[in-house]
């Protein structure tokens, strides 16, 4: 079976075949099948697509190219995972929520690359902090404590990680069968079996129109049926960042806010109903009414704040935070970013935003860079909201002069300041399950 066949039969229109996609997964990270080939045919794919069963063949090859963990409990094991966005630290708050209510929440992360953040690099703004634990120390957490959120390591799903490098290179990226194969044999490799995703659609997401948004979410839902998996994806505004801060230590500190039932309405609500979704997915409550009384009754009871706080002495940190948010590293400038002229906040380049966060050093825009835990935004005006000229819109905490002034370049174009307010974006655009 050649590679050149199996190319032609996706080039045109035709559905690959088991035997197909498994010559061709495993032969690559072999290294029999060459970067060329295996270039084509994901061009082929991104302009082809994949059928449900095609894809969920592709899908159970990548996964047993690696590792998969077991976990011996009684679970039910469930994760959430978000295609990414400025401000998003829905992750934090939402993993320790769960496992107070008895969900076992086995969580891989990544890093902050462009102008998204990364979950990774914001737990390691917190002292001692370890997202490198191996495989049995992961599953010794998750059952300990009820949730542990780590890298991915090498031996899971190496398929996902040679074939993302070459879809980053390619442009093929964008696929959504391709997306949704990479995370869910992921999730699937680390025993998730109830999911909950959070889709973003908008200019700050990658993901920019509703239209693909949701095409993505149904195929993410479909591919779980096919892999035995219960997903439930929620479509996400991303017209702006989300919650007050957007920055590594600056999103651990609203992560306890949220824990306490204080943080701000839009991280809140999303953060509650997902812990929700995730409780039904896990037959821990009967309703989405009950899912979300019993979520409230644990950010009341204090229960899911002690959790996050078992989570971080099991992975090495120091919980002196969340009594004393100012052990978190600090930012020496704190300077505003002021509205150009008098008017209503009507659009905002989030996209922009978040690069703007990344020149300051919060984020990375090449694997191996460096990342800065304490700088990053305050968001204090939001889209619909009234402002005057040289009103503060954001604040910006800052460590280099340099870095700020790139900051402000970055952000002179970031709002759109009118006369008349808009109708306001709902925060979730849609339900798939």
């Amino acid at each position: 079976m050649r590679p050149y066949d199996i190319i032609r039969r996706k080039r045109d229109g035709g559905m690959l075949t088991s035997q197909e996609t498994q010559t061709f997964i495993r032969g690559y990270v072999a290294g029999d099948i060459k970067e060329y080939h295996a270039a084509a045919l994901l061009m082929a794919i991104w302009f082809r697509g994949m059928e449900t069963d095609e894809l969920a063949a592709w899908t159970r090859e990548m996964i047993a190219t690696g590792d998969v963990l077991e976990f011996t409990g009684a679970g039910p094991y469930v994760d959430k995972h978000s295609t990414g966005g400025v401000g998003d630290k829905i992750s934090l708050p939402l993993a320790p929520l769960v496992a107070a209510l008895g969900g076992k929440v086995p969580m891989l992360s990544g890093r902050a690359l462009g102008h998204t953040g990364g979950t990774l690099d914001k737990l390691e703004s917190i002292p001692g902090f370890r997202v490198d634990l191996d495989a049995g120390e992961f599953r010794q957490v998750v059952e300990d404590v009820g949730c542990c959120i780590v890298g991915q390591t090498g031996r899971l799903v190496p398929a996902d990680k040679k074939l993302y490098a070459l879809r980053d290179v390619t442009a093929t990226v964008s696929s959504i069968p391709l997306i949704a194969s990479s995370i869910l044999s992921k999730k699937s490799a680390a025993g998730v079996r109830g999911l909950v995703m959070d889709v973003k659609s908008g200019s700050g997401a990658f993901m920019k129109t509703r239209e693909d948004s949701v095409a993505l979410a149904r195929t993410l839902v479909e591919l779980g049926g096919a892999l035995g998996m219960r997903v439930h994806a929620f479509v996400t505004d991303m017209g702006q960042p989300l919650g007050r801060w957007t920055g590594n230590a600056l999103e651990i500190r609203e992560t306890v806010d949220i824990l306490r039932g204080e943080g701000p309405a839009d991280t809140a609500a999303l953060t509650r109903r997902f812990a929700a979704a995730m409780l039904v997915l896990g037959d821990l409550a009967d309703d989405p009414t009950d899912a979300l009384s019993r979520v409230d009754g644990a950010i009341a009871d204090g229960s899911g704040l002690g959790k996050l706080r078992e989570m971080v002495v099991a992975q090495g940190g120091d919980p002196a935070f969340i009594d004393d948010p100012d052990v978190l590293p600090a930012a020496r400038t704190v300077v505003p970013w002021e509205a150009p002229r008098t008017g209503v906040i009507t659009a905002a380049n989030t996209e922009r935003i978040g690069e703007a966060a990344c020149v300051l050093g919060a984020g990375r825009n090449g694997i191996d860079d460096a990342v800065d835990p304490a700088v990053g935004f305050e968001v204090l005006r939001r889209i619909g909201d009234q402002v005057s000229a040289s009103e503060p819109i954001l604040m910006i905490h800052a460590n280099d002069d340099k870095r700020l002034a790139a900051c402000r370049e970055k952000l002179a174009h970031a709002y759109t300041i009118g006369e008349e307010a808009r109708t306001p974006v709902p925060l979730v655009l849609e339900e798939v399950s």
